[in-house]
């Protein structure tokens, strides 16, 4: 599946007794869940050595529901608006603080809810415990990392505003731990009369700064370079009334930056964050950092688009069992990785090949790169051989881009073809390599 860059079982198999072999493994006893997310947190750790990395968590749905007719019951449950068949999955993306690079998954947790529970009102959700909760998945997802970033120097947890639960700060940080999340409660605080955001609001301007904003119709945002104000400040939380006891700290101690748009164009709404976090943050270097990082937090959801539309398309799997669509959507989190790595290296010099490729499909890069340049300087592909911009320049262009830097980069669409064309290529070019050395 990783070699063929595909979850589509039919398209990736040579014969009907391969194709079998694909459905008795994903069936196996043997072959769960568990294990093949063991497999993916040892292939990070082996990447996160000595380096500052941002492990950024979220969740997705994996909606089943058009092929709920062919679909066994059992691990499905509902998702969305409890309608609907499927199951959730929640990885742990890691990159490197300083260039943004993915590295690979720590973590990754898969569950389903119940197609018969009873409402939160009936279950008494709000005076149950964290770890009886769903959102104990932010705690769960630092906690299943560890061995994974062990050796990493240094670790930011990043999640949104979903993940601003007090028992998350109080669990996760330590002196080489740190959170980034995004504020979605107005907090009380122990050393102000104010409320988080009016305090926030109220501190000096410490700068500005410009921002390219993309459009989104989906929100009804044109495209434009916004200013953006940046403030900050060391805040002490106040225990939530609804935790007692000693378990929890009566406060915690963090630092609070806001980026608010100034003079935002008429009928736009002004972009507006609230970020929290353990790092020190006393000056606008500092703060324009934090701001940085969180905007990295994007990436995760631009893997959950390599996983499903407009890349591989894992709710379309036409397989039977719950369990399989599980297995197989982990180990399409590899390929999503890989996808996801050469959009991000589209112009990286400083990572090499082997980021994304072995040794013989580098040697085979290298003699099929002189076709995919065009004649004239501007289709020359400009950056250093066997360094991923290289790579990520001749796959775009497998994929059908036209090489020119002067239009659009190559997205995921267009690498996601461009990795499956390649291993075609590839598949025929070792074939011929075994023939010519036997």
């Amino acid at each position: 599946m990783c070699a063929h860059k595909s979850v589509n079982i039919r398209q990736i198999s040579a014969s009907r007794a391969e194709q079998v072999g694909y459905y008795r493994f994903l069936e196996n006893a043997a072959v769960s869940v568990t294990e093949l997310v063991k497999s993916l947190s040892e292939q990070c750790e082996q990447q996160v050595d000595g380096q500052a990395v941002l492990a950024i968590s979220d969740s997705s749905e994996i909606n089943l529901q058009a092929n709920a007719g062919r679909l066994k019951s059992e691990d499905i449950g509902w998702v969305g608006n409890h309608e609907e068949l499927g199951f959730y999955i929640h990885p742990t993306l890691v990159l490197n603080a300083n260039t943004g690079f993915p590295l690979g998954l720590s973590a990754v947790q898969v569950w389903h809810r119940p197609t018969e529970r009873l409402d939160k009102r009936s279950r008494k959700y709000k005076q149950l415990a964290i770890e009886d909760k769903e959102s104990y998945k932010w705690i769960k997802a630092a906690s299943a990392s560890e061995t994974a970033l062990s050796t990493a120097s240094q670790v930011t947890y990043i999640g949104d505003s979903e993940s601003d639960i007090y028992e998350v700060w109080s669990a996760i940080a330590s002196k080489k731990t740190h959170l980034l999340i995004r504020a979605c409660q107005d907090r009380c605080l122990a050393n102000s009369e104010l409320m988080l955001f009016d305090y926030l609001s109220q501190q000096p301007c410490e700068g500005t700064y410009s921002l390219e904003l993309e459009a989104d119709p989906r929100q009804g945002r044109t495209a434009r370079e916004a200013w953006i104000s940046v403030r900050c400040a060391s805040v002490q939380l106040q225990r939530p009334a609804r935790l007692r006891g000693d378990e929890y700290p009566d406060l915690v101690a963090l630092y609070a930056v806001e980026a608010q748009e100034v003079q935002p164009p008429a009928g736009q709404a002004a972009i507006h964050w609230r970020l929290l976090t353990t790092h020190p943050v006393v000056c606008l270097e500092q703060a324009l950092q934090v701001i940085e990082w969180y905007r990295w937090r994007w990436s995760i959801e631009q893997l959950f688009a390599v996983l499903k539309q407009p890349g591989l398309q894992i709710e379309a799997t036409q397989l039977e069992s719950g369990k399989a669509v599980q297995c197989l959507c982990v180990m399409a989190l590899s390929v999503a990785l890989r996808v996801l790595q050469l959009v991000k290296g589209r112009q990286d010099q400083t990572q090499p090949a082997h980021r994304v490729l072995s040794e013989r499909q580098q040697q085979c890069l290298t003699q099929m790169s002189p076709k995919l340049s065009g004649r004239t300087a501007k289709q020359q592909n400009p950056h250093p051989p066997l360094t991923l911009a290289w790579v990520a320049w001749c796959i775009a262009r497998l994929g059908g881009w036209s090489g020119y830097q002067s239009q659009s980069p190559p997205g995921i669409a267009t690498m996601l073809r461009g990795l499956q064309q390649f291993e075609a290529i590839f598949q025929g070019w070792r074939l011929a390599q075994d023939v010519c050395t036997g």
